[in-house]
């Protein structure tokens, strides 16, 4: 069953992104971190869109203050003036190739624990690789990032709360089970109409006057 969240709910998001909340699918989760880890929910969420906000929090440095499943994937940005733009699919992918040469040459602080040490915090490009989005734009990089061990813990630390990444993962685990559920209904549904010789047919037979 789709959910969606009432405006006020996404007040953090502001006026760009509320207009675009009816697009968010899912159910309410609890802000306990669920069971499982966090390679679970990047599996879950190369299946899924997403709509994500990311936050400038320092120059050049940027933090995800909103993530849920959606019907198409949007990254919304909110820079330290205030100011929020949508990112279009071409900035998106620029960003993206960039940081896929940088973890190709192993200068990405997502896949390089040395590098990640030493710098303060995420570019903008590292952030959307780190979020959901990052997960179905920047699929095709591959086990070079998802399987990756330090992707996994610099993930959580590309949330600006752990209350934030902890509704991220629920919010997706959910909406990756209610997808399931789905398909096996569907699947029961349609192997009882074929046994059952479809709707009409098989189990009932019509009778002619004369005989």
């Amino acid at each position: 069953m789709k959910h969606i969240k009432k405006v006020r709910d996404y007040s953090i998001v502001g006026g760009i992104g509320a207009i675009l909340v009816v697009g968010l699918v899912g159910c309410e989760s609890p802000s306990s971190t669920p069971r499982g880890d966090s390679r679970a929910f990047s599996e879950a969420s190369q299946k899924q869109n997403a709509f994500v906000v990311i936050e400038e929090v320092a120059p050049k440095q940027y933090k995800i203050v909103s993530e849920y499943p959606a019907n198409e994937t949007r990254v919304i940005l909110k820079t330290l003036d205030g100011k929020e733009k949508i990112l279009s699919k071409e900035e998106l992918d620029a960003l993206i190739k960039e940081e896929a040469k940088k973890i190709e040459a192993g200068t990405s602080p997502l896949t390089n624990p040395e590098v990640a040490n030493q710098v303060g915090g995420l570019s903008l490009g590292e952030t959307i690789l780190a979020s959901a989005a990052g997960a179905v734009l920047g699929s095709w990089i591959g086990s070079k990032l998802f399987n990756n061990q330090n992707y996994q813990q610099q993930r959580r630390t590309s949330y600006k709360s752990p209350s934030t990444y902890s509704r991220s993962v629920n919010s997706f685990k959910k909406a990756r089970e209610a997808k399931a559920r789905r398909g096996g209904f569907m699947k029961r549904n349609s192997t009882r109409t074929r046994r059952s010789g479809g709707f009409f047919g098989g189990g009932f037979r019509s009778r002619g006057f004369g005989g």
